[in-house]
């Protein structure tokens, strides 16, 4: 069972019909890159599996629109895609980012508290204190 943040990713690739033998030739381009896996998954849709780090959707469909293949453009599948971009997307940017720093340091409060820097009150004690 797969978890929401896998950075394995399996994906469809749909084909519009139109020129005829567009899968094959993309089963032989796709088939060349490192660290992806490409089987056909019927007449006009190949299944690609990949690594985030490696890879993403975009990146191999942009291949494709180069070589000029024509991809299965209808709503559903528009729809389908810039999901899937947007998320690896930022999935590969939060895999990328560093840490937040969430515990505060004591050493750095104390030198702060110590350090001159400024925002002294110059009202005397006995003023500020409530009596």
């Amino acid at each position: 069972m797969s978890t929401p943040c896998d950075v394995d990713k399996r994906r469809e690739i749909a084909f519009h019909p139109l020129p005829p033998g567009q899968v094959e030739r993309a089963l032989d381009l796709l088939g060349t890159l490192a660290g992806l896996k490409v089987r056909r998954l019927g007449a006009l849709a190949v299944e690609v599996s990949y690594c985030i780090n490696d890879h993403t959707l975009q990146d191999l469909e942009a291949l494709l629109d180069q070589h000029e293949f024509h991809l299965e453009n209808t709503l559903l599948i528009r729809v389908r895609r810039a999901l899937v971009h947007y998320c690896e997307h930022v999935q590969r940017d939060n895999l990328q980012s560093p840490e937040v720093q969430t515990k505060l340091f004591k050493p750095s409060i104390e030198a702060w508290e110590k350090h001159p820097h400024g925002d002294h009150d110059e009202t005397p004690i006995e003023w500020r204190q409530y009596k």
